[in-house]
């Protein structure tokens, strides 16, 4: 179940999807990543005027690595670092997934590359792991990735 995502509905009650995702946040509490926890409650994380928040924000890099370990390097690990300019362009954002379970990475149309980043939402899968859905957006144009991590982890660097 989505909460922040507008197939949920929310632009038409943002406020209400606000308190749906705030409510489940701390019904979850315990069983959060910590690094994930703690953005998604941060009080600056979702609030467009603040310089660090990724709203509208534009993607600069994604990296996908696959650390082996074993004998034969055998043993796979992958995580994912994402790196966008800020919206207000004075900062950069950098989301490190440690260890990545899953992941979709879709956009309808690439030519502009992937847009804006509109909404996104912390949430914890079946397994009991972070999910990080986001949406790009851009003139009719949307994007949507799904990230199911170990935890996400968040830096905002001043240019």
């Amino acid at each position: 179940m989505t909460y922040l995502l507008t197939g949920d509905g929310r632009d038409d009650d943002v406020a209400g999807a606000f308190k749906r995702y705030r409510d489940y946040l701390a019904s979850s509490r315990d069983s959060f990543p910590p690094s994930a926890f703690a953005l998604a409650t941060s009080d600056w994380y979702f609030r467009f005027s603040d310089h660090r928040c990724p709203h509208d924000a534009w993607l600069d890099s994604l990296s996908l690595t696959e650390a082996a370990s074993g004998a034969r390097g055998e043993v796979r690990m992958a995580s994912m670092r994402v790196r966008l300019l800020g919206a207000y362009r004075d900062g950069c954002i950098e989301l490190l997934y440690p260890q990545v379970f899953r992941y979709r990475l879709s956009v309808d149309d690439g030519k502009r590359g992937h847009r804006d980043w509109r909404y996104d939402e912390l949430r914890l899968s079946d397994d009991g792991y972070v999910i990080h859905e986001i949406e790009w957006y851009g003139r009719n144009e949307i994007g949507s990735w799904v990230i199911e991590a170990s935890d996400v982890e968040y830096k905002w660097t001043p240019l």
